[in-house]
């Protein structure tokens, strides 16, 4: 077990999110990693809708204990209808792991170059259509302009509704070339050490003004700003909503307090940051693909629902935290990506209406 890295979002260019250049990002469409082998619906279907669950996040993590692994990647879905969002149910929630060697079929052998003109062919189009709205793979076109592919019938009906009945009624109109407006805003996933002192020297300071200010503009985006409290009434309405013995919540926020705007802890091999003592995992399901062990991987914080547009998290999307399990020896899935298990946990009753984040 080493040190927890902590991640954070932020906005950056469009082209740096891109699959050739194997970020870890949120929202958007999946940088998939495997070209060709790409998920369907029906591998990301909600348990209790039964409909694909929309893409929320993924974690670039590559795993050096084999070259099977060098490249490794774990993406998490969620429903984004509110019904389907239990408390303490993580039927909503699908996470998926690809990985691929360092000589694969896709990439090249050395590491990529950090230039938007830098092997713009390396994209999933060129292997394999895949949906229009949402990024999975898409087995039928629109009849009309065939110009479009869809994942599913829900998708196509959503598209329709929300554009492409226009365009396809406009033969010169041609597809956007940005994320659907179904999905959830794209941003940037970077990460550092938890345990990084603060220095006090004037760069630093310059630095922590500037992702201020970066996290202030993605809240102006998201119409979050101007219903934010300062930090220390929330922390006093926070502590006047908690049992004084509960002892893990205490741990929790003494943690995040820290860095409170931290939307994911990575923790490979280490321990959940858990919101609270009930609804603890009594065990792990062995990994679908090998039968072995899982060991908990990462972790997504409430916080991240301050970026995605969700305003009323009451009526719609909600959880205290998201633990990620995957398979302890990553083993190489049969299709080119295989499930993973997530554990979600809510504090509810009273608890439930805690803010999301201490900014």
């Amino acid at each position: 077990m080493g040190e927890v890295d902590i991640g954070f979002v932020e906005e950056c260019e469009r082209w740096r999110l891109q699959s050739r250049f194997f970020p870890s990002k949120v929202g958007g469409e999946p940088a998939w990693l495997d070209l060709k082998n790409v998920p369907g619906a029906e591998d990301v279907q909600c348990g209790t809708c039964g409909d694909p669950c929309v893409f929320l996040c993924q974690v670039y993590a590559p795993y050096f204990a084999n070259d099977a692994t060098f490249h490794r990647t774990i993406f998490v879905f969620v429903c984004k209808k509110s019904e389907c969002c239990k408390d303490n149910d993580g039927g909503n929630l699908k996470v998926l792991r690809e990985q691929l060697g360092r000589k694969n079929e896709f990439y090249p052998f050395d590491a990529p170059e950090e230039r938007e003109d830098w092997r713009p062919d390396l994209t999933v189009d060129k292997w394999t259509k895949t949906c229009h709205v949402c990024g999975l793979s898409a087995p039928s076109k629109c009849a009309k302009c065939r110009k479009v592919s869809y994942c599913c019938r829900s998708h196509q009906v959503i598209d329709w509704k929300t554009g492409h009945k226009e365009m396809c009624n406009d033969p010169s109109r041609k597809p956007e070339d940005s994320p659907h407006k179904f999905l959830f805003p794209e941003l940037e996933l970077i990460t550092e050490s938890e345990n990084s002192e603060d220095s006090e020297d004037e760069g630093d300071e310059m630095e922590k003004e500037k992702r201020e200010m970066e996290k202030y503009k993605l809240m102006v985006k998201t119409g979050k700003a101007g219903t934010l409290q300062s930090e220390k009434d929330i922390d006093g309405d926070l502590m006047n909503m908690v049992d004084d013995e509960d002892e893990v919540f205490t741990e929790f926020r003494s943690r995040v307090d820290k860095h409170p705007d931290q939307v994911l802890r990575y923790d490979r091999g280490g321990s959940p940051l858990y919101i609270s003592a009930d609804h603890q995992p009594d065990h792990i399901p062995k990994c679908e693909e090998c039968g072995g062990d899982r060991q908990f991987e990462f972790q997504i914080m409430p916080q991240l629902l301050n970026y995605l547009g969700c305003l009323d998290v009451m009526k719609g999307l909600d959880w205290g935290v998201l633990t990620i399990f995957t398979c302890k020896n990553s083993c190489i899935p049969k299709s080119g990506y295989c499930s993973e298990f997530v554990w979600k946990q809510d504090i509810v009753g009273q608890k439930k209406n805690l803010p999301k984040t201490n900014t």
